[in-house]
Parts: C-alpha cells; structure tokens; sequence
C-alpha cells in the first residue's frame, strides 16, 4: 500500500487527476510509514523462541507446501529495520530522479500510464493474498467480517466517487477499482462458502511447513500441532 500510494503520486504530475484523490494517497503515505514503524519496533526479536526458531516478517521458505516461491534478496522480509527504509529512500529518489533530470521520459505518456497503472494495481490486488489463503485452508478463520464489511462499503463509496466525478478521475482508477471492488466481493463469495470454521488437519501441516517443518519431524523437538498453538 505504501509503493502504491507513493506511485499514484508521481501518477499525479502526468495525469493531474481530482485533488481530492492526491491528497488521499499522501494521507496514506504518512499513515502507512507510522504503521510500518509501529511494527518494525514492535515485531518479535529474532532468535528461538519456546523451542521454536522464529524469523519476523518471514513467509513460506522455498519448497513448503503450497508453493516453491523464494522472494529475491528476501524482500520485505529483512531482519533489520533499516533496509525498509533505504528500500524506500532509493525507490522515491529513483523516481525524483526520473521525473526531473530525465523529463522526455517522465512526460512521455507509455512512462504516465506505467505509473498508474503500477500504483493503481498493486492497491487492486491486495486482497489477492488473502483469497489465496482462505482458498488453501478452506476457512475464513481469522479474517473477520467486519474488514470484510468496510472494504466493501469503501469500494461502493470509491465506485460512487469515480464513476461521477467526471473528467477529474483518469479511467485507470476506474478499471483498478473495478478489479479490487470483484476481489474484495470474492472474498464474501468465499466467507459465505467457507465460512470462519476451525483449520483442518491439512491446513495444521501447512502451518507447520511455513514455518520450516515437516509433517513428522521433530527435529527442533515440537510438534506441528505446538507450532499452530505457539
């Protein structure tokens, strides 16, 4: 939400679309690098932790269950603090750099469409990972239907704002906010099937292969079921 937000604001300076919708993604950026600060100062130290070997902000390792993707250089899932926020000082001076040294290329209109097109996407998408999950453990257990509720309400307002506004919104907000607006209501398409029940067994080993364990081994001398109850 953060890359995304500061990308619709370069959008800015080559659609010039509605103020209203620039002032929201700088709202967003500030609320966004708070967040991340709380939760970089807040997250788990790394280490062992009740026998179990715990890595903050870590995903699925290559070849767990479900999926063999490894982020490249770890993305997003470093140790220290400080590579989130060189990540983004380089990715806004990068973009500076493009939109006032090489201005050819920042006025041109495939870069403008590019930019929003990036930063547009990556917000549609966001409920993706999500999806995913509910889909793979068959339950909606934890993802409460409250978010659930105003992410939809939130998409009948943007829908609202975009559709009659007339000139002011470009139509790449439009077709992005239809895609998230389909997302999200696939997400109650999946509560209303799944609903909130408890994981399986299946979903147990899951849990347990994400956090680099295999069904049966003990290695580290925990079971997958203490893992899910840690």
């Amino acid at each position: 939400m953060l890359v995304a937000s500061i990308l619709k604001v370069f959008y800015w300076f080559g659609a010039y679309y509605s103020n209203a919708l620039l002032f929201q993604a700088i709202s967003m950026i500030g609320v966004q690098m708070v967040l991340l600060k709380v939760a970089l100062d807040n997250r788990a130290p790394i280490g062992i932790r009740e026998g179990i070997e715990h890595t903050p902000f870590s995903g699925l390792k290559a070849g767990a269950r479900g999926t063999g993707f490894s982020r490249p250089y770890n993305f997003w899932q470093w140790r220290a603090n400080r590579p989130y926020w060189t990540f983004l000082s380089y990715f806004v001076a990068s973009l500076l750099v493009i939109h006032v040294i090489f201005r050819p290329i920042s006025r041109s209109d495939l870069y403008i469409s590019l930019l929003g097109f990036a930063g547009l996407g990556v917000e549609a998408f966001l409920p993706v990972p999500q999806i995913i999950s509910n889909q793979r453990a068959q339950s909606c257990k934890g993802f409460r239907v409250s978010v659930l509720g105003s992410w939809l309400l939130g998409d009948a307002m943007k829908m609202g704002y975009f559709f009659f506004s007339g000139d002011s919104v470009p139509w790449v907000f439009k077709f992005c906010g239809i895609l998230q607006c389909c997302c999200d209501c696939y997400l109650g398409v999946q509560y209303w099937m799944f609903g909130d029940g408890i994981l399986g067994k299946s979903d147990i080993e899951m849990v347990g292969a994400a956090n680099g364990f295999e069904h049966g081994d003990d290695r580290w001398g925990t079971k997958v079921a203490d893992v899910r109850l840690s």
